[in-house]
């Protein structure tokens, strides 16, 4: 199942990361480690935050995807599934639309 998984990272310890240099190289290998379909860097609530896309095959995988940033950063990690226009379209919210509407 397509996920978005939602890293927020707690300024003190990512800003003593940023400033000795191991911030940067932690990301990049947790990014080559975990092959997510697409990444970004944002601001949510104040922190830095990373989304990353991934492909969840089984819910056995959490740790692989959230045990990175929980240990790297001591982030604050979220899962959330979602879809493609494709999924949507597949969804059959017309019917539901007829049966619940």
């Amino acid at each position: 199942m397509r996920m978005m998984l939602i890293a927020k990272n707690p300024p003190a310890k990512f800003n003593a990361g940023v400033r000795d240099g191991s911030s940067g190289k932690a990301l990049v290998k947790i990014i080559q480690e975990l092959k997510p379909e697409a990444v970004y860097f944002t601001e949510m609530e104040g922190r830095r935050t990373a989304v990353l896309v991934i492909d969840l095959k089984d819910a056995s995988e959490i740790p692989k995807y959230a045990e990175p940033f929980f240990l790297s950063f001591e982030s604050e990690v979220e899962f959330h599934p979602v879809m493609t226009p494709e999924d949507l379209g597949r969804a059959g919210l017309e019917e539901l639309g007829k049966k619940w509407g």
